[in-house]
């Protein structure tokens, strides 16, 4: 199937019930109508974390989360986390907790040492394997970028960096959606630029971009760009990423979203996730905290008021994640980080 690559995007909320097995107020989390023909709920659970929880732990924070009510769950050959997901996605259903797999969204994405056109394939069945499913629903290219085959996770130095063979990754990722394996797909951290390049060869248009998108970071360019396009923005670090190594406090310290939660009987990574959802995009959230899991989700009761946005529009941009490890000044193919980000670098 052929998808138009200007057909407008499609964002009508569908309400999807989650599960409740305390029989307590039922979850409603909305979906996006993705170009795919697909939904994808609004909000996903990240399982990227350095250094990553062995599976005896990660295995029940996951299936808490299912408990908890999230059904979208995010996932990456890098993150090491596809075995967990997968068994917890098999415990899940053995305990009752789905009734099918198809009550699940699952992701999972390409990292840079199989960007090349004849390993897409490969990696992704090596994902279905470790992940225990027949499908995912979303597979993504991680990032723009292609290191030597033999490169472990983020282990490469300069010279191990290639040509990004957009037309070829591109080309095979198709493949992929015409066999089944992966119902919908799209890229990651990709710039508007980047995304037109590939248009010029797609015959499937990329359903989802997922990228770097907080209220320290709004993506204002990117995100016109891609609804112009009919693709679908998902935020990741969507509070600021303040616990990893190159995040910041620029989201959870904000002194206007502390005054908005104030006024709303909010918290103020309530405020931050409700604001992205009100630009359309949907928000990919990780806390293994059984607490902050069930906050997270509680951001539909309440819209910002045109007053709380013109306010959020106001607060000081800044990228958090550099990109620094992608760029190459003496073998490319990225020199400098605006030739990694391009006109998005700012």
């Amino acid at each position: 199937m052929k998808h138009h690559h200007r057909a407008k995007n499609k964002s009508t909320m569908h309400c999807l019930s989650t599960t409740d097995q305390d029989e307590m107020k039922k979850t409603q989390i909305p979906e996006v109508l993705l170009s795919s023909g697909h939904k994808m709920p609004f909000i996903g659970m990240g399982t990227a974390a350095v250094p990553l929880p062995p599976a005896e732990i990660l295995v029940p924070v996951l299936i808490n989360a299912i408990e908890t009510g999230y059904r979208h769950f995010d996932s990456a050959t890098l993150y090491g986390s596809e075995e967990s997901l997968g068994q917890a996605v098999a415990e899940a259903l053995d305990r009752g907790l789905i009734t099918s797999r198809g009550d699940l969204f699952i992701t999972s994405k390409l990292w840079c040492s199989d960007a090349h056109h004849d390993l897409v394939l490969p990696a992704l069945k090596k994902s279905l394997q470790r992940l225990g499913l027949g499908y995912v629903d979303l597979y993504l290219i991680h990032m723009p970028a292609r290191v030597k085959p033999e490169v472990e996770g983020l282990d490469f130095e300069e010279e191990d960096f290639l040509p990004f063979d957009i037309k070829g990754t591109w080309e095979a990722m198709e493949e992929c959606s015409r066999l089944g394996l992966c119902k919908s797909i799209g890229v990651s951290n990709f710039s508007s630029k980047k995304i037109s390049q590939l248009l010029e060869h797609a015959t499937i248009c990329p359903a989802v971009n997922q990228v770097e998108m907080n209220v320290a970071w709004q993506q204002k360019k990117l995100l016109e760009f891609c609804k112009e396009k009919g693709i679908h923005v998902s935020a990741w670090s969507p509070l600021g990423a303040n616990g990893a190594s190159w995040g910041s406090l620029a989201v959870m310290k904000s002194p206007i979203l502390e005054e908005i939660a104030a006024a709303k009987v909010k918290i103020v990574a309530q405020i931050a996730l409700r604001w992205i959802l009100e630009q359309g995009a949907s928000v990919i959230v990780k806390s293994f905290n059984t607490e902050r899991m069930k906050l997270n989700l509680q951001i539909f009761d309440r819209e910002l008021s045109t007053e709380d946005t013109k306010k959020i529009m106001n607060i000081p941009q800044r990228r958090g994640y550099s990109g620094e490890k992608f760029i190459s000044k003496d073998h490319g193919p990225y020199r400098s980080l605006q030739e990694f980000w391009d006109d998005d670098y700012q």
